[in-house]
């Protein structure tokens, strides 16, 4: 297979973003779109190079033309279209992030794969952001083994989605699953270990409170900390904030042990940041060792093509890169089902956990 042909599932900005990278790869196109806005779906057909515009999900799976199928829907829409496509045109697939967001979804997800044919990824993209991949290849070298790993994400409140979906636990799965199940998939990829225990304490500060959507209130929390313990023994913690957006950098990744420190720092995206503030900051990656005391300062620039292409430091057209390379038989999935369900997992503990006030097990 030369040129792995696209179908798109949902045509809002992230859908716009999957386009703009899948247009870069040299052996690959977008062939079919959907989106039950119409006026989205037409959009990002053109910004596909005039790719087909169907009325329905089954149209998309009917389309001849189609090798894989990218899911970029809702949130609370990923299971259902999962089965679809599963029981009507099984196909590769690549999910955006969470995999799921109610438990119950679980066990139907595992009937529903077992000896399925195909390669699934999971969009985990933070893991393939330059600086962040940089760290992530140090990192051993850098601490003599982790202790401590640290990850805080400052950044801007939630967008405006299509249907306000994102406003809401009950379509996203909650802030800890809908935008952290990155960073704990981030935890277990960089520890390459399992956690044990989750303990919690979130909430909503000043986000989203004045608005109403149909008579209700958003519930959808805009910070909060996470610690996460593992059965290496390392411990992680997460610190969100959804009402920074006036930070440096959107993501500081820290990790420590015997040998010193590893650190990676992210700029948001650069549409975001102030022209008056000059040039955007370049990402960094940091190296303090103990003995003899650092830091060692590195640059980790990406490249302007990509960055113009999406809002994730360039992560989002390697990982396609990744995708399109299995998908012509050339590669492997790096981020697997059940990567995607143990980042959900931990999410979900984090929610209970915050909102009960007590660890959960697991």
């Amino acid at each position: 297979m030369q040129t792995v042909n696209y179908g798109l599932i949902g045509c809002g900005m992230m859908g716009r973003e999957h386009i703009q990278n899948i247009n870069l790869l040299p052996h690959g196109r977008v062939s079919v779109v959907y989106d039950p806005v119409t006026e989205l779906a037409h959009e990002a057909a053109t910004l596909a190079g005039d790719a087909h515009v169907a009325a329905s999900l089954d149209e998309l799976l009917a389309f001849e033309q189609l090798d894989a199928v990218v899911i970029v829907s809702p949130n609370y829409l990923h299971v259902p279209q999962l089965r679809h496509i599963v029981e009507t045109r099984p196909l590769p697939i690549l999910c955006e992030k969470p995999l799921y967001t109610n438990p119950s979804e679980k066990p139907l997800l595992d009937d529903l794969f077992a000896g399925y044919p195909h390669p699934v990824w999971v969009a985990m993209e933070y893991r393939y952001m330059p600086p962040v991949a940089a760290l992530i290849a140090q990192v051993e070298q850098a601490t003599g083994g982790i202790n401590m790993l640290s990850i805080r994400e400052h950044r801007f409140p939630f967008l405006p989605k299509i249907g306000d979906w994102n406003r809401f636990n009950a379509k996203t799965g909650g802030t800890l699953v809908e935008k952290c199940c990155h960073f704990f998939d981030l935890m277990r990829l960089i520890l390459k270990a399992e956690p044990v225990r989750v303990m919690a304490s979130a909430g909503q500060a000043l986000n989203h409170i004045d608005e109403r959507y149909d008579g209700q209130a958003p519930d959808i929390w805009d910070h909060g900390y996470v610690i996460v313990d593992f059965d290496s023994g390392a411990k992680a913690m997460l610190e969100l904030c959804m009402f920074a957006e006036g930070s440096k950098y959107q993501e500081e990744i820290s990790a420590v042990g015997p040998k010193g420190k590893i650190e990676a720092l992210v700029p948001g995206p650069g549409r975001f940041w102030p022209q008056t503030l000059g040039e955007p900051p370049v990402p960094q990656l940091i190296v303090s060792p103990r003995n003899p005391k650092g830091p060692f300062v590195s640059e980790i620039p990406v490249d302007p093509t990509l960055l113009a292409a999406g809002d994730h430091n360039g992560s989002t057209f390697y990982q396609h890169q990744r995708f399109n390379a299995v998908v012509r038989g050339e590669g492997v999935v790096e981020v697997t089902l059940a990567d995607g369900a143990r980042a959900v997992a931990i999410g979900l503990a984090a929610q209970e956990s915050a909102a009960t006030g007590q660890a959960v097990l697991l």
